[in-house]
Formats: C-alpha cells, sequence, structure tokens
C-alpha cells in the first residue's frame, strides 16, 4: 500500500503541474478570467492532495492499517471528483458540472480526518 499510495500521489502531483502549465500558457487567451480561476483552483488542489498521498504513504508505512489505507482513497476520490469537476467545468462552461465539486470536498475532509485518526491511533 505504501508504494502504490506514494505513486499515485506523484502521478497526481505531475498531472497538476501539467495542468498547470496548461492553464497559465494553452488557456490564458482562451478562457474568460473566472473558468480560468476555477481551472486553477482545480490544479492548486490537486496539489495539495497529492501531497496528502505522500504523506499517507508515509503513515502507512509507519501506522498500517484500513485506516490509512482509506484515508488514501478518500483523497484519491476527492481529487478525482474535486479537481476533475473544476477542470471539467472550467474546459466546457456546463455550470452543473459544479455539483459533484462538494463530493470531491467531502471525500478530502473525510481523508484527512481518518489520517489524523491514524496518527492518533499509531
Amino acid at each position: 500500500m505504501v508504494k502504490l499510495l506514494f505513486a499515485l500521489g506523484a502521478l497526481s502531483a505531475l498531472v497538476s503541474v501539467a495542468a498547470g502549465a496548461f492553464g497559465a500558457h494553452a488557456l490564458r487567451q482562451r478562457l474568460p478570467p473566472e473558468l480560468l480561476a476555477v481551472f486553477e483552483t482545480g490544479a492548486r488542489y490537486q496539489m495539495y492532495h497529492a501531497l496528502g498521498l505522500m504523506a499517507a504513504a508515509g503513515a502507512a508505512s509507519r501506522w498500517p492499517g484500513a485506516t490509512v489505507s482509506a484515508a488514501g482513497w478518500l483523497l484519491l476520490a476527492g481529487t478525482l471528483l474535486f479537481s476533475g469537476s473544476l477542470y471539467a467545468y472550467a474546459l466546457s462552461g456546463i455550470r452543473a458540472l459544479g455539483a459533484v465539486t462538494p463530493f470531491g470536498g467531502v471525500a478530502f475532509l473525510a481523508g484527512w480526518a481518518l489520517l489524523a485518526v491514524a496518527a492518533l491511533r499509531g
């Protein structure tokens, strides 16, 4: 689980950097400022949670168990739902996609909470 969480975190960080560069260079002239800000928020939160996945990998090596694994999976799910929905909304302009974003936020919160529980129990 340690290697998988760390690899997923590293890949998510890679995608975040690529998305940030894409937003800064390719989208700056194509998107209105408010949608560009939405896209950039997705990239920023993806990076935060990529680092969180790597922290979960470190926690899994120190306190292995279902709690840390669940925390990692929730951080990953949160990234897909939160950042993914923001990317999709910014690129498509379909406001209804924003309805998915809060589910990603809840997954982020639950993942961080479980990481804290694992540390306190460890």
